[in-house]
């Protein structure tokens, strides 16, 4: 979700392409290409796949090869070598892949340990609804296949469609009932936050990434990894709004057919004060970066922002479209 303001108070690129501008990884033959092969000749064999795949980006993606080794050096104080690269872009195929099955067949052949589940229950139960706030950590489609066989509990994703068209259509493709699901922020500020009303109304699971921002969305700065990094303030702007607990959720990736769905509540209700409103934000953002940190050190291959995260980005302190939006938006 992003909001228009003035030129000067803009996400400034100092050298560096803005995540949204980087292209889509693999494109439509090839992404096709390995639905069919894993469908059609199972998962394991559709892995051997994986390892041509990690050598062709390693060496074909420069602008991501080189943001990975700096991940590396703010995670264990030295840049990444070769191997551990690899890795990373080993466990990022790998999720995509296990996205085809997830969809196509259910959870029945993972091991999905589910950390904090009665906590997220017990928000639900109040039938107010929960925002749960993810990231480009891991996979996020073990989180909607969990919530698929849970019907008594709605899943709202919000994302941008045209981001990445040719997975995006795979997915419809494979689970075409979850289409229902998305709330594409292709639609405008006004329609997306009608939508999110809705769904809050209803009690359900709203699911956001809360770690990029977009051109124009104001940001605000927390440390991470031993650095100021730029995050989202509009997640957090929602949460006030639809007046819903904001829960943290991941789907750490753990080899094999293994992952973790992890839950914690960040925030039992957000409250942003007009006359401190920065302030406010500042502590949900920080608390959020946080225990992201703490994962992402837990499980360092599972960082899947493949560009310069720690990008020097103008903060800017008010985001007038964003706010007008939401002020005339009513929860009832």
């Amino acid at each position: 979700m992003s909001a228009r303001i003035p030129q000067e108070e803009t996400c400034a690129q100092v050298g560096n392409e803005h995540w949204l501008n980087r292209p889509e990884a693999g494109g439509w033959f090839a992404i096709w290409l390995i639905r069919f092969i894993g469908l059609h000749f199972g998962r394991t064999f559709a892995r051997l796949f994986l390892y041509p795949i990690t050598l062709y980006f390693y060496f074909r993606r420069g602008p991501e090869r080189r943001a990975s080794r700096d991940y590396f050096r703010r995670v264990q104080g030295r840049p990444g070598n070769a191997w551990q690269v690899m890795h990373l872009i080993h466990a990022y195929a790998s999720t995509i892949l296990d996205r085809v099955f997830l969809l196509a067949r259910g959870v029945d052949d993972f091991r999905i340990d589910v950390q904090g589940l009665e906590e997220l229950h017990r928000h639900l139960d109040r039938g107010r609804g929960v925002l749960l706030l993810g990231a480009h950590v891991g996979s996020f489609e073990v989180l909607r296949v969990l919530a698929a066989k849970k019907p008594q509990y709605q899943l709202k994703l919000v994302m941008d469609k045209s981001k990445t068209p040719a997975l995006t259509a795979l997915l419809e493709a494979l689970a075409p009932e979850l289409s229902g699901s998305i709330i594409d922020t292709a639609r405008g500020g006004m329609d997306i936050v009608l939508a999110l009303s809705e769904a809050a109304r209803e009690g359900a699971m709203v699911t956001l990434l809360g770690d990029r921002g977009r051109p124009y969305e104001l940001m605000r700065d927390a440390p991470f990894l031993g650095e100021e990094a730029p995050f989202p303030a509009a997640p957090w702007q929602i949460a006030a709004l639809l007046k819903v607990p904001v829960v943290l959720a991941l789907g750490m990736y753990r080899g094999g057919n293994r992952y973790d769905l992890v839950f914690e509540t960040l925030a039992e209700t957000v409250e942003l004060p007009r006359a401190d409103r920065n302030h406010a934000l500042d502590a949900y953002i920080r608390h959020y970066a946080a225990r992201l940190e703490h994962h992402v050190r837990a499980a360092p291959y599972n960082w899947f922002n493949f560009y310069d995260f720690w990008q020097p980005q103008t903060i800017a302190d008010t985001a007038p479209a964003l706010d007008a939006t939401l002020q005339h938006a009513r929860v009832s």
